[in-house]
């Protein structure tokens, strides 16, 4: 689509410019700039634009379905297309860039691509060094906090179905920001439940994954990563060769239900418990959708087609999301097979096959320079890919313990605490407790995914 027609716009946009020109004079939008962002983030991206208030003229509305209606969803850009791009470029109004940078996110013609972040640059007053367009806008956008433009779910749902129709059903309004959901580059997981033996375009999620005793378990070497969960006196580790293939698995243990999800952009395993739940709610069976909140994977229902915010659990559009349903979580020890296997000879493991003969490991070379997807600011405290173990105090205040330091703290046995909450080591890994010793959900994650998706997060030590 993008490719019939990436000829020079300069026509088309002094068009737009001399259509805009009476207009502008005429009506000039209320603005306010933030002033109120952290100096880091300051520092990072500048400051932000002056931003628009209020309902788009009928003229830019008309750009906008002109450009990703007529033109991107239908296939079909010309004259019209252009003259429309131009308008959104000239109209000064920041939250537009949303829009421009959905469309980025699906072109490959390096020069559409061009255009758009010329688009944007304008809209932004930004700078591209390397090209980056998608990536440098995106940030842009979510480190200012640039609100969405009016109407803005219609057009990001039609522009997104247009090329994967399966995701007509999650597109849905909710509690949920869709400026910052992107497409993870994956089609959708959209199999019924206990068909996942069956092949999939998709990231393929696993329900009821056969196990093995861990004395069957030769294919695993002692250092080898694994995910360990304890339910009432039941141990199963989920190794993380595995979970880079699956990153979504449907589970029984200690006759609990358990969707597991896996992000390996976040380096965080958590354990959410899919059972329990009001009456007339039938149980979740998690799949992954293909998108990403702030390089979160994007977790889904397949049975309601409720959206999960997959790192703290509540449902947050669907069926789901208005019964205001919350997983429970259970804790995940992160650590290596031997010392799991040792503090837990009973344990079981998922089965060798499971990982179809592939054999990842992104932890240690595709994430090396950062985040590979926009996340926008970061919180300057630790480094972006340090580990933490995270967890939720009694008052719900979020408390994220710098893992390194609480593992060395916890092997000279010293205490590692933070209001009701403790540390303890767990075969070879670290989980929370309260002071009377019961299990408090925690997992451990990369501190850029922890500290996005829990802000006022405490970090210890402090």
């Amino acid at each position: 689509m993008a490719g019939n027609n990436t000829r020079s716009f300069s026509v088309a946009r002094a068009t737009a410019l001399l259509v805009f020109c009476c207009q502008q004079l005429l009506m000039i939008p209320a603005a306010t700039a933030d002033s109120d962002l952290p100096d880091y983030i300051i520092e990072r991206f500048g400051e932000p634009p002056a931003v628009a208030s209020g309902a788009l003229t009928d003229e830019l509305q008309r750009a906008l379905d002109t450009v990703v209606i007529d033109g991107f969803v239908a296939s079909s850009w010309g004259r019209d297309q252009q003259i429309g791009l131009a308008e959104i470029g000239s109209s000064g109004d920041p939250r537009l860039a949303w829009v421009i940078t959905d469309m980025m996110r699906f072109i490959r013609d390096p020069g559409f691509s061009a255009e758009l972040g010329k688009t944007a640059s304008e809209l932004l007053g930004i700078d591209f060094v390397n090209g980056n367009y998608w990536g440098v806008t995106t940030d842009h956008l979510m480190a200012w906090d640039i609100p969405a433009p009016p109407d803005y779910l219609r057009l990001k749902r039609a522009l997104f179905t247009s090329v994967v129709p399966g995701w007509e059903k999650i597109f849905v309004d909710g509690e949920i920001d869709w400026r910052h959901v992107s497409w993870g580059g994956v089609l959708i997981d959209d199999r019924a439940y206990n068909t996942t033996d069956e092949e999939c375009n998709c990231i393929p999620a696993a329900d009821n994954p056969a196990v093995t005793n861990a004395t069957d378990a030769t294919w695993l070497k002692d250092s080898d990563i694994v995910f360990g969960l304890a339910v009432n006196g039941e141990y199963r580790a989920y190794p993380r060769r595995i979970m880079e293939v699956r990153e979504m698995v449907n589970d029984t243990l200690g006759g609990r239900h358990l969707g597991i999800p896996y992000c390996t952009l976040c380096g965080s395993a958590q354990a959410y418990f899919t059972d329990e739940l009001p009456d007339g709610i039938e149980r979740p069976v998690l799949r992954t959708s293909g998108l990403l909140i702030r390089s979160n994977k994007v977790m889904y229902d397949i049975t309601s087609h409720s959206v999960f915010d997959t790192f703290r659990g509540n449902a947050v559009t669907g069926p789901l999301a208005k019964a205001k349903i919350k997983l429970k979580q259970a804790s995940v020890v992160t650590t290596e097979w031997g010392a799991w296997k040792k503090a837990h000879p009973d344990t079981t493991v998922l089965k060798e096959s499971l990982a179809l003969g592939r054999d990842f490991d992104f932890r240690n070379n595709r994430d090396a320079n950062g985040p590979i997807f926009p996340v926008g600011n970061v919180d300057p405290r630790l480094p972006v890919h340090e580990d933490i173990v995270g967890a939720v105090t009694a008052t719900g205040k979020p408390v994220a313990f710098q893992r390194s330091k609480a593992l060395l703290a916890l092997t000279k046995n010293e205490a590692v605490e933070y209001e009701n909450l403790q540390l303890v080591l767990d075969g070879g890994g670290i989980v929370a407790r309260d002071k009377s010793g019961k299990p408090v959900s925690s997992h451990q994650a990369f501190w850029f995914a922890w500290s996005q998706f829990h802000p006022a997060t405490v970090l210890w030590p402090e």
